[in-house]
């Protein structure tokens, strides 16, 4: 889709011609000469020949998110996993410490997206409407996406990835997309609207807004057997390719690596053979003592305790393997990332890009299908073969593969396209090393990611840590600021809500980030940080709220020394805070 130019914006006002069939464009147009009235530009000035080209550059803005992944899978954060490309950039940029997600993909995808907390977009829980506008399953209208205020600021905008905060994964008719990719502000989009699926056979795979099949599209075709992780990349790398070389773009590239099922290349899990045959302990103790090295923990840090003994493993190397082929998946997404850095560099955006890495939640304990029971394959398919332009499942699971086997669950190896499990609570526990608990929930293992950040053009600094607080809701406020964009207070007619979150932009040169405290809920998990306080809880059986802890985060980042009866007075400002703003963001009323 085109971006409206400022003369055409500008020709449109003068004769009156308002296209229909390009209303957006126009609207954007007309948003573009609104917002530079505003800041006091005079008219005739819009009258010359002027490009962005001329004018200080504005970055173009990518952002990366992974699938599932704990705080330590990757090198340059601690991790064996082979991850050069994302270590090249943190060696050339800053790696954060203390980023937060909010432990759950949709809930996190809406948080990015908006710049809201998730419950104030109608995305606190999951795609099911839980009967509570802050738990509908679906972006509501009072919040506007990145995309729609990139594109009003003159970007391209362009998504590759997984999707996840539509409810409506089977469409009867276009009306039914109404919070698809297309219809919130991006021009472009390859991905999937479900939160799961095959990584050789995606379920609701979409171009733009038309739901395809990977064997059918005509645009994409790879020499090897397809594969949704190199498919994300190749889009992206496409995206960028194709983007006229003058335009700013926003590019929002969501792998589903390393999220379930456990599917990967044979020639990327060679890699990791033997590599995990020690056990859970010897992994992260590796990690601890790297993480400490790299300044990416305190060099006082403890290991949370482990959630399981390798002793006690009885089939080992079927639990080795699981970790070798979650690793290589890891690996592979790191693979497609060097791409989208290679057409950055062939196409002469690469010093005036912004990019940023981030994961959605911590490791994931689900099992995903896991069990110790033996499902053997049969020794020739038992089902018929399905057409290359079949959409035959719209959720995470298929029945089966396009050749005709059944997947298959339990204790089988994983990696091939008949196979669908998780890798477990264990494996969870060394992702998050040395964190406490798991994607779900509010302590550090659940809500704790890397960020890394890139721009040659906007800072100095190469390979710096960064250890100011910032969460998710800050990514908005960063791109709005460096896309000299204007945040609405109203979109198409619907009052928006203010952006929670501070701009990052004082912390590329590592200036302080002044804010108050940051929240969490997430089914009746919940948390508040202020400063180096965390005040935390899990959700009991029945929904009951556990006991509130209250951990000092820069002594005890493993949250180990529970001091709510020592600093009871501390605890309780924090709670009352933590209620205020459930009240306030759509926490409350609550399903839970």
């Amino acid at each position: 889709m085109p971006v409206c130019r400022y003369r055409d914006a500008i020709g449109m006002l003068m004769t009156g011609d308002y296209p229909i069939k390009d209303a957006s464009t126009c609207t954007r147009g007309l948003m573009m000469l609104k917002n530079l009235a505003l800041s006091g530009c005079c008219f005739l000035f819009l009258l010359a020949d002027t490009s962005w080209a001329e004018k200080p550059a504005r970055p173009n803005i990518v952002l990366i998110m992974s699938d599932d992944m704990g705080y330590s899978d990757i090198g340059c954060y601690g991790g064996e996993i082979q991850t050069p490309n994302l270590d090249q950039l943190a060696a050339d940029g800053l790696r954060y410490t203390q980023f937060y997600n909010t432990a759950r993909c949709c809930p996190t995808r809406a948080c990015l997206l908006t710049g809201l907390y998730p419950h104030q977009t109608g995305v606190g829980y999951m795609m099911q409407d839980r009967g509570f506008d802050g738990y509908r399953g679906d972006l509501n209208r009072n919040c506007v996406t990145i995309a729609e205020v990139m594109r009003e600021a003159g970007y391209n905008t362009y998504m590759a990835g997984k999707w996840h905060v539509s409810k409506i994964t089977r469409p009867r008719n276009d009306g039914d997309k109404y919070n698809w990719p297309a219809q919130r502000g991006f021009d472009r989009f390859y991905g999937t609207i479900h939160g799961a699926g095959s990584f050789w056979d995606p379920s609701t795979l979409c171009r733009g807004n038309k739901m395809i099949s990977a064997f059918a599209d005509e645009e994409y075709q790879p020499t090897d057997p397809y594969y949704y992780t190199d498919a994300i990349s190749n889009q992206a790398a496409r995206f960028i390719h194709e983007n006229p070389p003058t335009e700013p773009f926003f590019l929002y590239v969501a792998y589903t690596a390393a999220h379930w099922p456990l599917h990967a290349r044979e020639r990327d899990i060679a890699h990791y053979k033997g590599k995990y045959d020690e056990g859970y302990q010897a992994v992260r103790e590796a990690r601890l003592k790297k993480m400490k090295r790299l300044g990416v923990v305190k060099k006082d840090v403890k290991l949370s305790k482990a959630a399981g003994a390798w002793d006690s493993i009885e089939h080992k190397d079927w639990e080795a393997a699981n970790m070798e082929v979650y690793a290589a998946m890891v690996d592979a997404m790191d693979q497609g990332i060097g791409e989208i850095v290679k057409a950055l560099k062939e196409t002469g955006q690469y010093d005036n890009t912004f990019l940023c890495y981030l994961q959605d939640n911590g490791g994931c304990a689900e099992a995903a299908g896991r069990s110790l029971k033996a499902n053997p394959r049969a020794d020739k398919p038992t089902l018929p073969p399905l057409a290359d332009d079949a959409l035959h499942y719209s959720g995470s699971t298929p029945k089966q593969t396009r050749d005709g086997w059944p997947v298959r669950n339990g204790r089988v190896m994983p990696g091939p396209a008949d196979t669908y499990i998780g890798y477990g609570k264990n494996w969870a526990n060394v992702s998050n090393t040395p964190f406490r608990e798991y994607k779900h929930w509010t302590h550090e293992g659940g809500i704790s990611t890397p960020l890394i950040v890139h721009w040659p053009n906007g800072f100095k600094d190469k390979n710096r840590i960064r250890n100011q607080l910032c969460h998710l809701i800050d990514l908005m406020p960063t791109c709005v600021e460096l896309a000299s964009a204007t945040y609405p207070d109203t979109f198409q007619g619907q009052p928006i809500k203010p952006m929670e979150g501070k701009s990052l932009v004082p912390t590329l040169t590592n200036q302080p980030l002044e804010r108050g405290p940051v929240f969490w809920e997430h089914e009746g998990n919940r948390a508040v940080r202020e400063g180096r306080w965390k005040l935390v809880a899990k959700r009991g059986r029945g929904g009951l709220p556990l006991d509130w802890e209250l951990y000092d985060i820069d002594e005890d980042r493993s949250e180990s020394k529970n001091l709510i009866y020592i600093h009871s007075f501390m605890a309780a400002k924090m709670v009352k805070a933590w209620n205020d703003y459930a009240k306030r963001t759509g926490v409350f009323p609550s399903p839970w």
